[in-house]
Formats: C-alpha cells, sequence, structure tokens
C-alpha cells in the first residue's frame, strides 16, 4: 500500500535518504529544498544536492525562501493531501501550522540517541565531547526542537578515529536501511512512538567559527577531538608564521621513545611519509592532514618539508 509522500532536505546527507525513499516506491509528490547558494570564487549559484537529485529522479522539487507565514506555500501544500512527510537535514524550522496537514504528520532522522544531542549539531557535538557511541532517531515533529515522540532508533560505537563527515554519512545511512520498517509501522497504525525523558535532554546547538581554534595546553585527546568534530565546519587550526593552518586529520602519538615533555605547541619530530607530532598539554599529538591558508589539504609531512617545519624550534600558537 502506498502512502503519498513529501521530502523535505537539503545537504548530501539528505540527498542519499531522498534516492532510499525513492527505491521503497512510495509516491513522492513533493521535494522541498532550501534555495540555492551562491558557491566558490564566481560565486555561482549551485543547486543543493537534494535538488539535484530531485532532479535526477524526475520529481517536482520547490525551494521557498521562507515556509514561515507563507500562504500560498502552505496552501499548495494543503492540497497535496499527503499521509507523511520526512524531513532529514533540512536546516529549517518546520512551522507549527504545516505539522498536521498530512495524516500522519512529519517524520525527522536525527543523527543522535535523542533525546541527548537536541539541536544543529548532533555528531560534532558528540565527537567534541569524546563520546563512545552514537546512534540514529527517526521521531515524530513536535513545535519543541528534536523532542517528538521516538518511533525508532539504533545505537552506533563510535570510531576512535572517525571524524564528523564519516559519522554523519554512516548515521543516515543507517537510518535509510531503517526507513522501510519505520513507514510500514506508521502506514499500517502499528508504529510505537515513545515520549521523550525530558529530564535527559541535552543540546547540540549551531557551531561557531571561533571553536576552530586550538589551545595547544588541552590534552591530545581534547584536541584530536575538537579536529575531528569540526572537520566539516569551521575546521579546527593552529596559527603558525602569522597564517591559520587547518587541521584536517591527527591522532594522539603514543611512543615510548617520546618522553620529553617539551612547551605545548612544540613540534617535536617529523614522521616521514606520515606528519610531525606537536607536544601537548598532557601527551602529543601526530598532525597527519592540513590546510595552508589559501593552500590546497596536504599530508602532514608534505607541508613541515615543504615549509622547512623544524623540531624544536617551530611554535604552533
Amino acid at each position: 500500500d502506498n502512502m503519498r509522500l513529501a521530502f523535505f532536505g537539503t545537504p548530501e546527507i539528505a540527498a542519499t535518504v531522498l534516492r532510499c525513499l525513492h527505491r521503497l516506491g512510495h509516491d513522492l509528490v513533493l521535494v522541498v529544498s532550501q534555495p540555492d547558494k551562491p558557491k566558490g570564487r564566481g560565486q555561482q549559484l549551485m543547486a543543493t544536492p537534494v535538488k539535484q537529485a530531485a532532479l535526477e529522479l524526475g520529481l517536482l522539487c520547490q525551494q521557498p525562501e521562507t515556509i514561515k507565514n507563507n500562504r500560498e506555500f502552505q496552501q499548495s501544500f494543503s492540497e497535496l493531501n499527503l499521509d507523511l512527510v520526512v524531513v532529514a537535514a533540512y536546516g529549517k524550522i518546520i512551522p507549527p501550522d504545516l505539522l498536521s496537514l498530512p495524516q500522519h504528520g512529519f517524520i525527522n532522522l536525527h543523527a543522535s540517541l535523542l533525546p541527548k544531542y537536541r539541536g544543529a549539531a548532533p555528531v560534532q557535538w558528540a565527537l567534541l565531547n569524546g563520546e563512545k557511541a552514537t546512534g540514529m532517531t527517526i521521531f515524530k515533529i513536535i513545535e519543541q526542537l528534536d523532542a517528538g515522540p521516538i518511533i525508532d532508533q539504533a545505537a552506533v560505537e563510535i570510531g576512535d578515529d572517525e571524524d564528523a563527515g564519516q559519522l554523519l554519512a554512516r548515521l543516515f545511512q543507517l537510518g535509510c536501511g531503517r526507513l522501510e520498517n519505520c513507514l510500514a509501522a506508521i502506514n499500517n497504525n502499528s508504529a510505537k512512538y515513545i515520549v521523550q525523558d525530558e529530564s535527559l535532554a541535552t543540546l547540540a546547538p549551531t557551531l561557531k567559527k571561533e571553536m576552530g581554534k586550538i589551545n595547544w595546553q588541552k590534552s591530545a585527546r581534547e584536541i584530536h577531538n575538537q579536529i575531528r568534530g569540526l572537520v566539516l565546519w569551521p575546521t579546527a587550526y593552529a596559527e603558525w608564521q602569522e597564517k591559520r593552518l587547518k587541521i584536517l586529520k591527527a591522532r594522539p602519538f603514543a611512543s615510548p621513545l617520546l618522553t620529553k615533555n617539551g612547551r605545548a605547541g612544540l613540534v617535536e619530530e617529523v614522521v616521514r611519509g606520515e606528519g610531525f607530532i606537536v607536544q601537548c598539554g598532557q601527551g602529543k599529538i601526530e598532525i597527519l592532514e592540513v590546510q595552508p591558508e589559501s593552500g590546497r589539504p596536504m599530508s602532514g609531512y608534505n607541508f613541515a618539508i615543504g615549509h622547512k617545519l623544524i623540531p624544536g624550534e617551530t611554535l604552533l600558537k
């Protein structure tokens, strides 16, 4: 029994969910995505990944600047007679007067074990906080942010070196795999809606640009978590010769040979073919991939050789 669905989403992870929904064979009568954004040096307008996927699949796609107080959009939306709307990383709040229009309301894919990490950046905060596990939650949207009843939830362990991009992709892949049963249960009214325990709720607010600056006084583990948590945006960075050096990939470095504790931020050793080792407030970290200001990403080793990074002298502030 097919349902009449709409889908709301914007980035690449959401496009994955849209393709999955399409494969399940329900009637996708509308796709909604954010407006095209200017991209790159030429600031050309780029279609969102969800819009691109919708066009490839031959689906109707709308990109209202805003849905809130948008009478025209709300009118046409109510005439669609939808059974359900699926939302994944849309990036705008759905106004309450829309929520009741589809027969079964709106469901959202959220990359955390709700009620933990409600908000815009659940994966990033899980990594920043050094969590060992997180998950994917599919829940019914209510007016309060990420607070609706849970329909389905699955946990995963977080890899020691997994970064935000990898973990996000993995969680949304997991969500895709669970959508079919979810939709079937909603369709035949057998879905269980489990109310969230408000006393356990935590927040994962929007990231801020200044969170990227590395403080080498922190432990190697904390800095590692900062680097992998912020890799998509705003990216962790060090100051090097008055320029920003973005740090894309690293790992805490454990070696019995390096016992001397230098100043935090001191470059201790260049590792051939890999990277360079920096002393932290506690422990050491090996910097494996960097991106110099206005340059392209490169290995830590190539950066060290090309910029004559000399152990013991150069301080990354």
